[in-house]
């Protein structure tokens, strides 16, 4: 039989998988390390696997203690499922930007939850480093992981994450590029690349607010840097000891806006749903394109999943009240929001009736007319047809639509804006038609746009 002992048996040993629509601009093959095939859905599992398992040897955490952490959730699910597997309790400190995702997951595998202000100094007794180290002092065999500091940290990924990538690329890695929170990921994993090829470039991907950047440029730590930013997983208002900045050499600062569309394009592109941060390394690597060339090989790391952002980046409304959504919809953006794409038409010859019967089986006040073929010959709507019958009472149900259709519909292209609509669509015209790239037609109509807007 071939079965697992327990969950974490199941820990790395990722996929490593090639981009392809979102890498087209770059001039390099671009290979993923989709860390969202982990148990927890993230690369922490590694490193809180690691933690614990250093944390026991040293006798830090002993049998039915409780594991303490400050998260922003990924690291917090890997410790809860390890305190699941070994009986120990846990309790986690996190700030009020993650997602209720997050916080919902971490009370499901059995953890306490404690929520703390963002917008707070990492000296500030509400932070919630200072909230997780106070815990720590007051509650009885109990353990502060504490991965920020914690070397056991990149340690993981020096001795998993960083052998995994070297093997899979068969030592023909040119660069790597990860985000960075903790640092324990890039850190650890450029340690061993590096050590196998001094060459391999390592590129750090930080955020706007946060202090990496800069210091690593210029070995300042400016508190004017830090401001709030709305990027889970990256970007720091310390430096943490897990991060080694002689080995990257480059740190590419991300939009919050560039990080959270360019997840979503790596769902609709790649078919890969994926975490905030995930996005940001994207948006990074698009951003230094002209710093590669076609002989390179790039390995980005995806941290986590995007299930713990779809009240965030994967939700319209969040999007759209931040700006983050393009205002200017275009008509394949209605075309996505449709509840059915069929298109309906009827043939000239039909009778009144018939497309009367038509309109009110499909719930629809409009139609296309043809010849019979797929030629557009004409338009017939409900209220021409009520103005027909009114004018004409006796017998004239049974007419053939032909003797009231109007003009054809519009035909428009799906890229064209929806602003522009109002060129075509009038109260005389209340459609227009759309034709996509594969030759598709549907009709648009003013509710269609309301619906969207």
């Amino acid at each position: 039989m071939d079965f697992k002992n327990n969950i974490l048996e199941t820990i790395g040993s990722t996929p490593l998988i090639k981009l392809n629509k979102i890498a087209n601009e770059l001039p390099c093959q671009v290979l993923a390390k989709v860390e969202t095939f982990n148990p927890g859905h993230s690369i922490k599992d590694r490193m809180a696997v690691k933690m614990i398992d250093d944390a026991e040897k040293n006798g830090l955490l002993k049998p039915g203690g409780t594991i303490i952490e400050c998260t922003s959730g990924n690291t917090g699910m890997g410790i809860a499922l390890v305190s699941a597997v070994r009986g120990y309790k846990c309790i986690f400190t996190t700030t009020d930007k993650q997602s209720k995702e997050k916080m919902d997951i971490l009370k499901a595998v059995g953890a306490e939850v404690i929520v703390c202000p963002t917008n707070v100094t990492a000296e500030n007794a509400m932070s919630y480093y200072s909230v997780a180290e106070r815990l720590s002092k007051e509650i009885p065999n109990s353990y502060w992981c504490n991965q920020y500091d914690n070397l056991s940290n990149r340690e993981a990924h020096y001795e998993s994450t960083g052998p995994e990538i070297w093997k899979q690329t068969d030592g023909k890695i040119t660069h790597l590029i990860v985000g960075v929170g903790t640092g324990g990921t890039i850190s650890g994993t450029a340690k061993y690349l590096k050590e196998q090829n001094p060459n391999v470039k390592i590129w750090g991907v930080d955020t706007y607010g946060s202090v990496f950047k800069k210091y690593h440029e210029t070995g300042e730590f400016d508190e004017k840097e830090i401001y709030p930013y709305i990027t889970e997983g990256i970007g720091e208002d310390i430096l943490p000891k897990n991060v080694d900045f002689s080995l990257i050499d480059h740190f590419e600062k991300v939009s919050d806006k560039d990080g959270a569309v360019y997840a979503r394009r790596l769902a609709k592109e790649e078919g890969i749903l994926l975490g905030y941060s995930c996005g940001s390394a994207m948006a990074g690597l698009i951003q230094l394109k002209d710093q590669l060339s076609p002989d390179d090989i790039v390995v980005i790391i995806f941290h986590d999943h995007g299930s713990r952002y779809v009240g965030k980046i994967y939700n319209d409304e969040w999007m759209r009240e931040r700006g983050f959504l393009d205002t200017e919809l275009k008509v394949e953006d209605l075309l996505s929001r449709k509840l059915t794409t069929e298109f309906i038409t009827v043939n000239k010859e039909k009778s009144v009736k018939i497309v009367l019967d038509l309109m009110k089986e499909h719930d629809i006040s409009q139609l296309p007319v043809t010849n019979g073929e797929e030629e557009l010959v004409g338009s017939v709507t409900e209220s021409t047809i009520l103005s027909f019958i009114l004018e004409n009472p006796l017998n004239n149900i049974e007419a053939p639509i032909s003797k009231i259709m109007d003009k054809p519909f519009p035909v428009l292209d799906t890229d064209t804006y929806v602003k522009e609509l109002n060129k075509y669509i009038t109260k005389e015209r209340p459609a227009v038609i759309a034709k996509d790239k594969s030759g598709k037609l549907q009709v648009v109509t003013n509710y269609d746009i309301i619906q969207a807007l």
